[in-house]
């Protein structure tokens, strides 16, 4: 018999996030998230997605032993302001049962009823910083701080219960020894010179702050076409700025600015916190602190986070300059290799920029849908 059971206490919602480490105990390619990091994004005093979102964490027993969890998501900005009657699940992970998976939806189902809402859309979370999607290629590879791992079966499941793709997005990478100049170094100096560009760069977090909010409005711009897309209010960037901003090594954040000092666009490229997450194994003391503060200096393999360009200065070769400068910067830092997060399928503006690069996907993921 399986039983339903909401995490609504701390106790509860640690049993809850600590679920998939027993789950994918054995695993190489699982990343564990930092426990109290889980914790504080589930906390509806902490995170400002709760503004504008609601969220329900439901755990499944199955003799007296937890098999399963998910959670159930209402984003309220995406239903009233974009018309899509939408109910999300996310942080979703289950033993190899179907009736596991069924029962744990089921709730989620709940929820979009009670609202009237007309489909469910799942693995995502509350906003387009949280992690997306249900990994269906790539289960060999080490997964990342900032994306979902999941053993083949979960999409199966989705199958067999007449879900349907909705959105797929790739992941890419590549050597840094694909990374060649000439590519970019005629065309960094020509947009400088037309456009009256220049790049802006940091050494410690402290530069960085008094850009951010900046940069969380330009995010807002240059993604606001996707279909997808719903925009970062204030207090979400006032979190964002807390949580993410101080895990990145400066020097991996890069800027361009035009004579004005506007910033037209702007990257984010993290250091790998893979294998620094796995040795911590969810929990930043005694040690876990220091195999991440390792990572952030050391790590030879980086990812490409966001990058993001002013519309109006879309198609006009400004990522010339912020390729030249990380080309700068990795040299000088011994960078190996470079991974790019989840990107959607249809983003061809975004698949284009790294074309010189030789890019290989190596993982595919996918949100399911189906009507309610």
């Amino acid at each position: 018999m399986i039983t339903i059971k909401e995490a609504k206490t701390k106790s509860e919602l640690t049993d809850y996030i600590k679920f998939p480490f027993s789950l994918y105990k054995d695993n190489n390619y699982w990343v564990p998230p930092i426990i109290a990091d889980e914790l504080e994004t589930f906390d509806k005093t902490k995170n400002p997605s709760f503004e504008n979102a609601e969220a329900y964490f439901y755990m499944a027993y199955k003799n007296n032993e937890i098999v399963g969890r998910i959670a159930a998501i209402i984003n309220w900005s995406e239903v009233n302001d974009q018309q899509k009657k939408k109910v999300r699940f996310g942080w979703f992970d289950v033993i190899d049962d179907i009736e596991v998976t069924k029962a744990l939806l089921e709730k989620v189902y709940e929820l979009g009823r009670k609202n009237n809402l007309e489909h469910v859309e799942g693995p995502m979370g509350f906003s387009n910083l949280d992690k997306v999607g249900v990994l269906t290629e790539g289960f060999d590879e080490i997964g990342t701080m900032i994306t979902w791992y999941n053993h083949p079966y979960y999409a199966s499941h989705f199958e067999q219960l007449g879900y349907v793709k909705e959105k797929e997005y790739i992941e890419s990478k590549f050597p840094f020894a694909n990374v060649k100049p000439e590519f970019f170094e005629k065309a960094n100096d020509l947009v400088k010179r037309r456009y009256q560009l220049s790049p802006l760069n940091f050494k410690t977090t402290k530069e960085v702050m008094p850009h951010v909010d900046k940069m969380f409005d330009l995010f807002n711009k240059s993604y606001a076409s996707l279909s997808s897309f719903v925009a970062i209010s204030d207090t979400q960037k006032e979190y964002f700025k807390k949580k993410y901003i101080s895990f990145i090594n400066p020097e991996f954040i890069k800027f361009v600015e035009d004579k004005d000092h506007n910033i037209i666009a702007f990257s984010i490229v993290m250091p790998s916190f893979s294998e620094a997450l796995q040795k911590s194994k969810g929990k930043l003391f005694p040690f876990g602190f220091l195999h991440l503060l390792k990572a952030k200096k050391h790590s030879k393999d980086v990812i490409f986070y966001l990058i993001g360009v002013l519309p109006e200065y879309q198609n006009k070769a400004v990522t010339a300059i912020i390729f030249k400068e990380y080309y700068e910067t990795f040299k000088e830092k011994g960078v190996i290799n470079c991974f790019r997060t989840p990107e959607l399928a249809e983003n061809m503006a975004v698949h284009n920029l790294w074309k010189h690069f030789d890019p290989v996907i190596h993982k595919r993921r996918c949100t399911f849908l189906k009507n309610l």
